[in-house]
C-alpha cells in the first residue's frame, strides 16, 4: 500500500463502541499495513435517542478529549514511522447545536468529521428510522438532514459517511445513487467545494450486512468533481485494530480512474493533499 495514504476515520477505546481496540493497537496495525497516517475521530453525540435505551446505555456519547489527546501523544512518541492525528466525529443533531458549537470552540483538533448517526429521535442501526418510510423517503431525508446541519455548523473539515443510512436499511435498494437525489447532492457538493471541505469515502459501508452490500455510485464522485470538488478523504470507520486502511488501495485506484489526483487529510485543520 502507498505509504502516504491516510485513514481519517477511526475509533479508539475513548468511543462508546471502541472496546475492541485502542489508540496503540490501531496505530500499530495502520503502520504494519503501510499507511502514512491515522486519525482518531472518536464519537461525540450529545443526543442519544430513547429507543437506544432498549439495547444499551443512552447517556450522551461524548469522549474525554483531554484523555484521548494525551494518549495519542503518548503513542505518537512510542510508535515511529506513522503520523497519528487528533480528531473528532461530531454527530449532528438540530436540538444540540449550541452544545456542538461550544464543544468545538473549547477544544483543538487536527480533523473534524461532521456526521449524522441519530435522526428524528431514532437510531438507524437498530432500525427505528425506516419504519413507515419508503427507501426514497428514508435516504432523501437523511441526505437533506446532513446538508442542513453541516451548513449550519460550518466548523468541520470532512462530511462523514453520506451513505451511512444505506448500511442498515431494510430495502432492496441497497445503494444511494446520484440520479435519485441529484438536487440535494448538487447542493452538498457546491457547499463542500466552495468551502474547502472534503467528501468522505467510508469503506465500512461497502461490505455485507445481512446479505445486502451497498456500493459507491461512481456518478456521485464524478458530479462532485464537476462541481469543483477535489478533496476526497478515505476513512475505514474502524472499531477494531484489523480494519484501518480497509480497501484503501482499491478505492484510491477507483477515484484516480475518475480523474481525481489527490486524497486529503487535515493537520491542525489545514488540508494536506497527497498525490495518488
Amino acid at each position: 500500500m502507498d505509504m502516504l495514504l491516510f485513514d481519517n476515520h477511526n475509533h479508539s477505546q475513548f468511543s462508546f463502541d471502541g472496546k475492541r481496540t485502542s489508540v496503540e493497537k490501531s496505530a500499530v496495525s495502520a503502520k504494519e499495513k503501510g499507511l502514512g497516517g491515522i486519525c482518531f475521530t472518536d464519537h461525540c453525540d450529545f443526543h442519544v435517542p430513547p429507543m437506544k435505551a432498549e439495547f444499551e446505555d443512552m447517556k450522551p456519547e461524548v469522549f474525554d478529549v483531554k484523555a484521548q489527546q494525551e494518549e495519542i501523544g503518548r503513542v505518537s512518541a512510542s510508535v515511529n514511522g506513522i503520523m497519528i492525528l487528533k480528531g473528532i466525529e461530531v454527530g449532528l443533531y438540530r436540538e444540540c447545536r449550541e452544545q456542538i458549537a461550544g464543544h468545538l470552540s473549547e477544544h483543538s483538533f487536527d480533523q473534524v468529521i461532521a456526521s449524522v448517526h441519530y435522526i428524528d429521535d431514532t437510531d438507524p442501526f437498530y432500525g427505528g428510522y425506516y419504519e413507515g418510510k419508503t427507501w426514497k423517503e428514508a435516504y432523501g431525508h437523511y441526505l437533506e438532514t446532513i446538508y442542513e446541519e453541516m451548513t449550519w455548523l460550518g466548523n468541520f473539515d470532512i462530511m462523514g459517511h453520506f451513505d451511512y443510512v444505506a448500511r442498515y436499511a431494510p430495502y432492496p435498494q441497497t445503494s444511494i445513487m446520484y440520479a435519485d437525489f441529484a438536487d440535494i447532492f448538487d447542493e452538498m457538493f457546491k457547499y463542500l467545494s466552495h468551502n474547502g471541505k472534503a467528501l468522505e469515502i467510508n469503506t465500512k459501508t461497502y461490505q455485507d450486512y445481512h446479505g445486502r452490500t451497498p456500493v459507491l455510485d461512481r456518478n456521485i464522485l464524478l458530479r462532485f468533481r464537476e462541481l469543483g470538488g477535489e478533496a476526497i478523504s478515505l476513512g475505514s470507520d474502524s472499531h477494531d485494530p484489523s480494519r484501518p486502511g480497509d480497501k484503501f488501495a482499491a478505492y484510491a485506484e477507483f477515484i484516480k480512474s475518475l480523474g481525481f489526483r489527490y486524497t486529503v487529510h487535515f493537520e491542525r485543520r489545514k488540508a494536506v493533499f497527497t498525490a495518488i
